[in-house]
């Protein structure tokens, strides 16, 4: 098994999470995060509600942190490539903060409600 582990820009969450799950995986999880890459964020690219002292700390186009979906699931090794391909066709726009995937082995899972364990407990 791995874990897919995405960043991506807030406002391609929707279109992700819809095609993900039109290949059939509709199990994630995902959180809404503050971060920066290399660019040190787009003040511009944002059009979400940004608490004034993060505005604050805009310096030369760039801010300390930008709001970012962090998202994981996982799939059978199979799937993997797949599932990466697809992220990278809805969230490629060739601008800086595209976001990143992480690809990471499974060793073991297990269902808490079963104990059921392996891909098992995962599928």
């Amino acid at each position: 098994m791995k874990e897919i582990i995405a960043i991506i820009r807030p406002k391609k969450m929707g279109a992700t999470k819809d095609a993900l799950e039109k290949l059939g995986f509709p199990g994630l999880t995902a959180v809404a995060v503050l971060g920066r890459g290399r660019q040190r964020g787009i003040a511009g690219e944002v059009n979400v509600e940004i608490r004034p002292e993060l505005l604050s700390q805009v310096k030369s186009g760039g801010m300390k942190y930008i709001p970012k979906r962090f998202f994981s699931l996982v799939v059978q090794d199979d799937d993997a490539d797949i599932v990466v391909k697809t992220i990278i066709d809805i969230n490629q726009t060739a601008q800086v903060g595209d976001g990143k995937i992480f690809i990471c082995p499974i060793d073991d899972a297990v269902r808490i409600r079963t104990g059921e364990q392996g891909e098992s407990a995962v599928l």
